[in-house]
């Protein structure tokens, strides 16, 4: 396949944006990615009652055995800014509502709409039923709750009133509910919104939603129908009719948690998610001098056909998906060095999964073992189901855009399907740098499967801007050469993901620190950032934070304030990352530090390599070299170890 002529036109990721658990936008996102952040939890109370609806009982009739899953973050949403009625919110589902957030998010990251061909543009997202609808059936059970009451003996005016006690509970039926409730107008909402006028629809194909959207909306570019097309994945619906779903089936994990390819998975949580992107042909993207965050290569599908039972998955079937895939795309797996998997942590799912991904990945001949790192971001957001292909696809854009192979959690020891010695996978359960091998870009893929037999796959590569090639120079493998346009695409933003963030205030009195903490949920990233910029040192009063997030750096601002507010003209420092200054500033001394020699461990480097594009540089420029029979990279940064003997 090395030789292959790539059949699918190549489409760019010119905007993201995203509203998952933990994050309300992309780098949000990346962070809780790249942070390894475990953002199971209880269910909360605002979306129902544990002790209504469980019993550890997995046969237990109408309860699940599920009381944890992974939840969005409340969020504020002003109708008026998005052409929503204040009276229509109750009858409009919430899926329809952050839709039209992330879609903003997204359309400004790409650039705004002033430039774009309205007419040509077009908006394809991954949903299914939302959480409205079972809701405003209920109203029609009334005769059902009538029949009970009746037949417990209570008298036809008793049982009307408390039938409409009941109904109370309801949202009563007007005329905005029917749309407010319907799927598809997830898509149609937003197309209404920012007035666009090509294709507009949503696709169900359960959990491979969101991939089959994005099918159909590389197939619109491809075909020349579209310009621009809005795709990705919306799935709020982690109600207790989900729950049970997945209960009944049964796919949740007993123990109450995902790990997705660890040896201990036993089961899948629930998660929810809104993640969208905005796709143009790479061609447009170059011409017009877009940002570009990665680019998509290749989509494999396919269906199971005839198998033993609708809903278990198959090998075979999940194999020709990828391998369409690599035949679109025109290179050959064996360049892709990282799988970002369905891995559900179900012992069909896995197991199933791993048999495909082995059977196409392993069969490549290259010699090097366990040389492509495999993960899901299941294991910590959980299951977002309709949006699972979505989440998957973003984390590996931005891990493609910022050279780091993300971490998978909870995996103690691997399922040995996905860690064999002499194979091609190894699951990766810290982030790492990830230096880019001689030869071909950095390529990652993403798979998603569906109840039904519904599978995608896609493979996609970091976006490198075109240059002018020279006799010497080669192209990558299995991409042919393009010549530099006269404008050419960017690479998008990075987004900062380092542990912590400093945080500097200043100000002309004590007093005045009271109001220098920004209230509108900005990232902690850019609030450092900003805070840089503004802190003057000069200032009489000064305070410096260490933060690992908002809530961490609302909650140090809040423990100097009361500090300062006791002893305003007394500096102190405390060892949880705060410094406070007051008075006339004096000159600080410079310090040097040399780590000495013997100093070097596995590792070492890491962070700045991931952070610092510079030190990123000097190892794709080493990339190639080799130490003790392995590349450098290897034994500086080597794939996780699980045993003693590794």
């Amino acid at each position: 396949m090395s030789g292959s002529t790539p059949r699918q036109v190549p489409v760019a990721v010119v905007g993201v944006g995203a509203l998952v658990p933990g994050a309300t936008d992309a780098a949000g996102y990346w962070r809780v990615v790249t942070g390894g952040r475990d953002l199971i939890t209880e269910v909360p109370a605002s979306r129902w009652r544990v002790e209504d609806h469980y019993d550890p009982d997995p046969a237990a009739p109408d309860k699940t055995y599920a009381r944890r899953g992974a939840f969005l973050p409340e969020v504020d949403f002003d109708p008026m800014a998005y052409g929503v009625p204040p009276a229509n919110l109750p009858a409009t589902d919430t899926s329809q509502l952050l839709a039209l957030m992330v879609a903003d998010q997204v359309l400004r990251d790409a650039g705004g709409t002033s430039g774009i061909d309205r007419d040509r543009t077009g908006v394809v997202l991954g949903a299914a039923a939302l959480e409205l609808l079972p809701h405003m059936y209920g109203r029609s059970q009334r005769p059902a709750w009538l029949a009970g009451l009746r037949e417990s003996g209570l008298d036809e005016a008793e049982a009307q009133a408390v039938c409409d006690r009941i109904a109370a509970r309801f949202e009563p039926w007007r005329e905005s509910t029917f749309p407010g409730l319907l799927g598809n107008v997830v898509a149609g909402r937003i197309a209404n919104r920012f007035d666009l006028h090509g294709v507009n629809h949503t696709t169900d194909a359960a959990c491979a939603s969101s991939l089959a959207a994005l099918s159909t909306a590389v197939g619109e570019l491809s075909l020349r129908r579209a310009d621009l097309v809005i795709s990705g994945g919306v799935d709020t619906g982690n109600d207790i009719g989900m729950f049970l779903c997945f209960s009944k089936t049964p796919a949740l994990s007993p123990s109450g948690d995902c790990r997705p390819f660890a040896e201990a998975a036993d089961g899948t949580m629930l998660g929810e998610a809104v993640v969208m992107y905005a796709l143009k042909r790479l061609s447009d993207a170059e011409r017009d001098g877009d940002r570009i965050h990665a680019v998509i290569r290749g989509i494999g599908t396919s269906s199971d056909g005839r198998s033993t039972a609708i809903y278990a998955p198959l090998p075979e079937g999940q194999e020709r998906a990828l391998r369409r895939a690599y035949e679109e795309a025109g290179y050959p797996p064996e360049t892709v060095e990282l799988v970002e998997a369905h891995g559900t942590g179900t012992k069909a799912g896995d197991t199933a999964e791993l048999a495909a991904l082995n059977a196409v990945f392993g069969a490549s001949g290259r010699p090097d073992g366990q040389w492509c790192a495999i993960g899901s971001v299941k294991s910590q957001i959980g299951h977002t189901k309709c949006a699972a292909g979505a989440a998957g696809l973003l984390k590996a854009v931005m891990a493609l855009h910022h050279k780091v192979l993300p971490p998978t959690v909870k995996v103690e020891r691997p399922n040995p399907a996905a860690a064999a010695p002499h194979g091609p996978f190894y699951v990766n359960t810290q982030a790492r740098p990830w230096v880019r091998p001689a030869g071909h870009p950095r390529r990652a893929a993403v798979s998603s499967f569906g109840f039904g037999g519904s599978n995608f796959h896609v493979t996609l590569e970091e976006y490198a801007p075109p240059t002018v090639p020279t006799p010497s120079s080669g192209t990558h493998a299995g991409t042919p050469a393009r010549p530099a346009p006269k404008n050419t695409g960017r690479p998008a933003l990075r987004h900062r993901t380092a542990s912590s963030e400093l945080v500097l205030f200043a100000a002309a009195s004590p007093s005045a620190l009271e109001e220098r903490l920004p209230e509108d949920g900005r990232p902690l990233a850019a609030l450092a950032r900003e805070s840089h910029a503004a802190f003057s040192p000069t200032t009489r009063v000064r305070l410096a934070v260490v933060a690992t997030d908002t809530d961490d750096l609302r909650g140090k601002y809040a423990q100097a304030l009361a500090h300062i507010r006791r002893r305003p003209e007394a500096s102190f420092s405390a060892p949880s990352g705060i410094r406070y200054a007051y008075g006339e500033p004096a000159p600080g001394r410079i310090g040097f530090l040399f780590p000495g020699q013997g100093s070097q461990y596995v590792g070492m480097g890491a962070e700045l390599a991931m952070l610092a594009p510079a030190a990123q540089a000097v190892w794709d420029r080493l990339g190639s070299i080799r130490f003790d029979g392995r590349p450098l990279h290897r034994a500086v940064f080597p794939p996780p170890a699980f045993t003693e003997e590794e």
